[in-house]
């Protein structure tokens, strides 16, 4: 008789395998351009061997339409950064709402919520300030900071009058047909400059 745990151990993806790869600092924020070179050749590396996991998965192609479609992730996923995934939405005209996780989560270690306008406050103010760092000093996770900034991002765009336009979602042919125009581009030019 197979056991759940045997069954999940024998199912278990690269992500789940190799989570302190998927959840490095680097690949949920990826460096800017201005960062140092060690810092960008480590975060090529795990985006590489990232890539290449992905690659090898099974279930990469509904993981992609998943993160794509369905849910606003951050991070590395099926082979795709935050940004990648956010050119391919807009190639096929789709807007994904952030999950509103502030009733669940949000509390710092003092046990009191992250004040949804400090967060904004800290980072108009510290706009070259990584978001770890901003997080740290509020006491609270990553991704609190990245929803509360995608809030106060969708805000703006409701404030501004722009309306999504919402259509039926996309097929798995389309989103894949996004995510090659997006991904191989980045892909042949990497590949020239290796050799």
């Amino acid at each position: 008789m197979t056991t759940f745990d045997d069954r999940s151990t024998q199912a278990a993806t690269g992500c789940v395998q190799f989570a302190d790869l998927f959840q490095d600092s680097l690949l949920e924020e990826p460096p800017t351009s201005s960062a140092p070179a060690a810092v960008r050749h480590r975060y090529a590396g795990l985006a590489e061997r990232a890539g290449e996991i992905c690659a090898e998965c099974p279930i990469v192609r509904s993981c992609l339409y998943d993160a794509v479609v369905r849910h606003d992730v951050s991070g590395y996923v099926a082979g795709t950064t935050q940004r990648q995934r956010i050119d391919i939405r807009r190639r096929l005209g789709i807007v994904v709402d952030p999950e509103d996780f502030d009733t669940f989560a949000g509390a710092t270690a003092r046990n009191r919520p992250v004040d949804h306008e400090e967060v904004i406050r800290l980072r108009r103010a510290n706009p070259d300030e990584t978001l770890e760092s901003i997080a740290q000093r509020l006491g609270c996770s990553l991704s609190t900071v990245k929803r509360h900034l995608r809030r106060e991002r969708a805000a703006r765009t409701t404030r501004s009058g722009i309306t999504p336009i919402r259509r039926s979602l996309p097929t798995m042919s389309q989103v894949l047909a996004a995510a090659a125009q997006v991904i191989s581009p980045l892909r042949s030019r990497s590949e020239r400059r290796a050799a």
